[in-house]
């Protein structure tokens, strides 16, 4: 079986205080790289979400590299052509989907393409809106 990694699973891995630390760590250790993935882009929102956070959970950019290596050690980075981005968008923009959704689209794509399974994420309402394809293949952690 093949996973794939939202973005909001995998920052709670390496957040102890999380509400969804555990279980979202329990699914990243038994990920392994020659079947599970996640999105390229993927790596980029974790750095801009934790070396953003409030207060005394913000974290280095030299922190947050160490986790985006762990990332890449457990999981195998799936990424889109330009042509795969733009299509997707256009798909977006025809179904009305707008805002930061988008990304959420873009990494759906990227689960399509990867051929997964099952997609973990804390945000089904967002991916269940790209369609039965993605719908069929959420799950939470």
């Amino acid at each position: 079986m093949r996973s794939f990694f939202d973005t909001s699973v995998l920052i709670p891995v390496f957040l102890e205080d999380h509400e969804h630390h555990e279980r979202s760590l329990k699914v990243f250790v038994g990920a392994d790289r020659s079947r599970d993935c996640c999105a390229a882009h993927s790596l980029a929102e974790v750095y801009a979400t934790m070396t953003r956070l409030p207060g005394r959970h913000r974290l280095s950019g030299e922190q947050v590299l160490l986790f985006l290596e762990n990332i890449r050690e457990r999981l195998r980075l799936v990424a889109l052509t330009g042509d795969e981005y733009h299509a997707t968008i256009k798909a977006a923009a025809d179904t009305g989907i707008v805002g930061g959704t988008i990304y959420d689209a873009l990494i759906a794509r990227c689960a399509v393409k990867a051929a997964a399974d099952t997609v973990y994420t804390w945000n089904l309402r967002h991916f269940e809106q790209f369609g039965a394809a993605i719908a069929a293949r959420l799950k939470t952690p």
